[in-house]
């Protein structure tokens, strides 16, 4: 039976499984692995309201980044990276995906997997993209320029009510996982487009409703993380990106610019609202890695 195209991805994986099994005549052991690897990244996807057929390279080495944090083998992490490479091949082999997300992800070699981190130049090209002489570009543009601003989660962006916004000092209010309450600092340019958003855009989508939410759709109620996905994936081509953003883009993005600029972990850290230090230093290494590149490629004796 073929996967729904909107499906939730279970349909996908027995197809693959059954074709392994078919074509390579594998041990069932290793079909279970292959099986458990990729329901492993199912369940990430889907608490993410993400789809197994639209994910693109970031996103699954931000699942195996994720894996190596939650305390997972390097072996295991290494096997998982094999299972998703066949697996995305075989579906566009099938026609599933358009291209091969997994085709790139670099071989796994030491302890942290680190993310595609966008540049500041694609970030700000990013963030020109919305036109902010109509409403809903100015809403997208207000949304752009947050995101980047506070490395929000993209469900703490989209849930954001008025009530937790104080523009006048700069910082807002919002609730991590197990709702855990932090400020975080927002700079003055995200605070320019925020003000005008409330002031001209809001208004127009709201109508004669009442509603809490800061960032409104077009019948002026709350955005869904979805469309929000798919807005800054059709900003990302409206701006010739070489790659697609995500809303996890924008929060890597924010955490190694500020410590490629001096921030000091332990604030990123509490920004993000990470529970343990070790999850923000996969950040440090991309800063690192990042700053190590730029100096081989423009120092006289790189």
């Amino acid at each position: 039976m073929a996967a729904d195209q909107a499906g939730d991805g279970r349909d996908d994986i027995r197809q693959f499984l059954d074709a392994l099994w078919l074509e390579r005549n594998l041990s069932q052991n290793t079909l279970q692995a292959y099986e458990q690897d990729l329901r492993d990244l199912l369940a990430y996807l889907e608490a993410r309201d993400l789809q197994l057929r639209t994910v693109n390279g970031a996103i699954l080495a931000s699942y195996l980044a994720h894996r190596l944090q939650q305390g997972a083998a390097l072996r295991s992490v290494s096997r998982a990276r094999s299972s998703l490479r066949r697996f995305y091949a075989y579906g566009l082999r099938e026609g599933w995906v358009p291209s091969d997300p997994a085709q790139d992800l670099p071989p796994t070699r030491s302890a942290r997997y680190l993310p595609k981190v966008p540049s500041e130049i694609d970030v700000e090209a990013l963030l020109a993209a919305p036109d902010r002489d109509t409403s809903l570009g100015l809403r997208d543009a207000a949304m752009l320029e947050l995101l980047y601003a506070t490395g929000l989660r993209v469900s703490e962006l989209v849930g954001l009510e008025l009530s937790q916004l104080d523009l006048a000092a700069g910082v807002l209010k919002t609730f991590g996982k197990g709702r855990k309450e932090r400020l975080v600092p927002i700079g003055a340019v995200a605070v320019a487009v925020m003000e005008r958003y409330l002031a001209a855009a809001r208004p127009q989508l709201l109508g004669n409703k009442v509603h809490p939410g800061v960032f409104l759709n077009r019948r002026g109620t709350t955005m869904t993380r979805q469309r929000f996905w798919q807005n800054i994936t059709r900003y990302s081509e409206l701006a010739g990106l070489p790659q697609r953003f995500s809303p996890h883009s924008l929060r890597h993005a924010f955490a190694t610019h500020l410590l490629a600029h001096g921030a000091d972990l332990r604030s990123v850290q509490l920004m993000l609202g990470h529970s343990q230090l070790s999850t923000t230093e996969i950040y440090a290494h991309v800063a690192q890695a990042r700053l190590q590149a730029l100096h081989a490629a423009h120092h006289p004796r790189g």
